[in-house]
């Protein structure tokens, strides 16, 4: 559509669309500071609404439910840790090292944006994140690394869920100050012993350099 200046304005229509995704992603973003900040079960939907500065009406016409939003922020955050572990990792051949690389990157990034990492660690407590956002990636990786020899496994899921809950935990002493400096190294080794890997091996992948391109800092902005 162009008006008498000569300027493209846009319809009605898509500028509704337009404010109805602007509100949409408002909602989100303060839903997701407040689950950071005091955890999903503690936070009620006008406190979203009043973070978002949007009419608590708004909010119905978006989301049935808070359980609704929540799927919506953990879908979004892990997709977007998810690609950035996925870039870092694309050129990695080795299993191990794709595997200490990821959990490398979260308990890094969890050290760098506390907010963050107390969203993943709130959203795992109320809604068992490990099983249901980071457990496709996570069994993944274990098959690929059974399959080339790598791991040894009893039972893939077992060790998915134990070498994801070490991840929550250890994130939790980094958030709460408690963890060394080389907290992420060391998960990585203790993570990949879990898997199989025999200790030497382990604590030599754990050592190795992140791809040159990692930045935790720009992964989490």
């Amino acid at each position: 559509m162009t008006s008498s200046r000569g300027s493209n304005t846009a319809s009605p229509r898509d500028r509704n669309t337009r404010r109805r995704r602007e509100t949409r992603a408002k909602l989100i973003s303060a839903a997701r500071r407040l689950f950071a900040r005091q955890g999903v079960d503690n936070t009620r939907i006008n406190e979203i609404t009043d973070e978002a500065d949007v009419g608590f009406g708004s909010f119905y016409n978006h989301f049935k439910s808070k359980e609704e939003i929540v799927e919506a922020v953990l879908a979004e955050t892990i997709a977007a840790q998810g690609a950035a572990v996925a870039a870092v990792t694309g050129d990695v051949e080795d299993p191990a090292q794709v595997v200490a690389t990821a959990h490398r990157h979260f308990v890094d990034l969890a050290r760098r944006d506390p907010d963050w990492g107390w969203l993943l660690v709130r959203l795992d407590a109320t809604h068992n994140l490990i099983v249901k956002a980071l457990g496709p990636f996570a069994e993944r990786d274990i098959e690929r690394g059974i399959k080339a020899g790598r791991f040894r496994v009893a039972n893939r899921r077992v060790a998915m869920l134990g070498a994801g809950g070490a991840l929550m935990a250890v994130m939790r002493e980094v958030l709460e100050g408690r963890a060394p400096k080389d907290a992420g190294r060391l998960h990585a080794e203790g993570v990949l012993r879990l898997l199989g890997v025999p200790p030497e091996e382990a604590a030599e992948v754990a050592r190795r350099p992140m791809p040159r391109f990692y930045d935790p800092q720009a992964q989490a902005s």
